[in-house]
C-alpha cells in the first residue's frame, strides 16, 4: 500500500507567546517494511533554528526554536510512504514465551533495536501487580509467545472500553487499567506492562493506521487520527511484531510508523516548553489517504 499522510497540529494562545522550542516527531520512519518517497514539515511562524536528527531508537526528531511573539503555532507534516510488510508468522509455531523471556535476559546488545531497552518498568509504564496478573492468564506454560500475546490482545479489545473522555495523556497506567476504560495510548501501555511483567520485551509505537468509512458513506476529511499500538520481541529468528490491542490486529500494511520507544514519553508527536501567559488551545487534524 502508498498512503499519502497529512497531520496538523494548531497551538492556538490567548495572549502573544515570546518564545517556543519544541521537539517534533511526527515524520515516519523509514524502515520495517516502510519506505517514505517524500516527507515535509511546514511550521508556521517560521522557526529561527531548526535541527534534525536521529533520536537513539533511530526516530525522526526535529528541534525548533522559536523566538518571533506569535499566537498560533501551526505544524503541519506531510508524507508519501510505501508500506509492504512481511507477513507475521503462524502465532502457533513461535518460541515459547518461556525461552522468549530468558534469550531477551541473556541479550548482551545495546543497539537500538535490542529487546534489553524494553524489559522493564519505564516513566509511563511502572510495574502494576495487578496488570501482570491479568496478563499472565494468557501464558500458560511452554505456550508459543505469539500466541499468547495475541490472546491478551483480544482480551483487551474485548474487556476494555475506547472512551476518549475517561483518561488524558497524563492518566497513570493502573487508573486507566482500574477503569476499563480508555484510548490506544492507554491499552497500549498496559499490553505492555503486562508482557514486561513477564519478563517479556514490548515496546510502544506511534503512528497512523488506515480507516474504513461505513459503506454508503464518504470518508472525512482530517477524521483520522494518530495511533499507537506495541511491539513485541518473539525470538531472533523472528524479531519483532506489531500488536494493536485497540483493534485486535497483528499489524500489517494499514499501520504507518512514525516512532518507536518505551512508551508515549519516548515518541511524543511534539512537546518542548514555551514562555508566555495565558491559555492554550490545541486543534489535530489527520489524513491517511490510500493513493495504491
Amino acid at each position: 500500500m502508498i498512503y499519502d499522510v497529512r497531520h496538523i497540529t494548531t497551538y492556538g494562545y490567548s495572549r502573544p507567546v515570546p518564545f517556543a522550542r519544541c521537539i517534533l516527531r511526527l515524520l515516519p520512519r523509514n524502515d520495517g517494511g516502510q519506505h517514505v518517497r517524500k516527507s515535509e514539515l511546514l511550521i508556521t511562524p517560521r522557526p529561527a533554528e531548526r535541527t534534525d536528527q536521529l533520536c537513539f531508537f533511530g526516530n525522526q526528531m526535529t528541534t525548533l526554536t522559536i523566538s518571533k511573539p506569535h499566537r498560533e503555532l501551526k505544524v503541519e507534516m506531510r508524507a508519501r510512504v510505501e508500506v509492504r510488510r512481511a507477513p507475521a508468522p503462524f502465532p502457533g509455531l513461535t518460541r515459547h514465551w518461556e525461552e522468549v523471556a530468558a534469550l531477551a535476559l541473556a541479550s548482551d546488545s545495546l543497539a537500538p533495536d535490542s529487546p534489553a531497552h524494553h524489559l522493564y518498568p519505564s516513566r509511563l509504564v511502572p510495574d502494576v501487580a495487578e496488570v501482570v496478573t491479568y496478563a499472565r492468564q494468557s501464558f500458560a506454560p511452554l505456550r508459543p509467545v505469539l500466541e499468547g500475546a495475541s490472546e491478551l490482545m483480544a482480551r483487551i479489545r474485548r474487556d476494555f472500553t475506547y472512551d476518549p473522555e475517561a483518561t488524558e495523556v497524563s492518566t497513570p497506567l493502573a487508573e486507566a487499567f482500574a477503569q476499563r476504560h480508555g484510548v490506544c495510548q492507554d491499552f497500549a501501555h498496559i499490553m505492555i506492562a503486562g508482557l514486561r511483567g513477564l519478563g517479556l520485551p514490548a515496546a510502544y509505537v506511534s503512528g497512523y493506521i488506515r480507516t474504513i468509512p461505513p459503506p454508503g458513506e464518504k470518508r472525512l476529511e482530517g477524521a483520522d487520527a494518530s495511533h499507537a499500538w506495541v511491539m513485541l520481541w518473539c525470538g531472533p529468528e523472528t524479531g519483532w511484531i506489531g500488536l494493536d490491542p485497540t483493534n485486535d490486529l497483528i499489524v500489517a500494511d494499514d499501520h504507518i510508523v512514525t516512532a518507536f520507544g518505551r512508551d508515549y514519553a519516548d515518541v511524543s508527536p511534539l512537546d518542548g516548553v514555551l514562555i508566555g501567559p495565558g491559555s492554550q488551545k490545541i486543534g489535530i487534524a489527520v489524513d491517511v489517504i490510500p493513493v495504491l
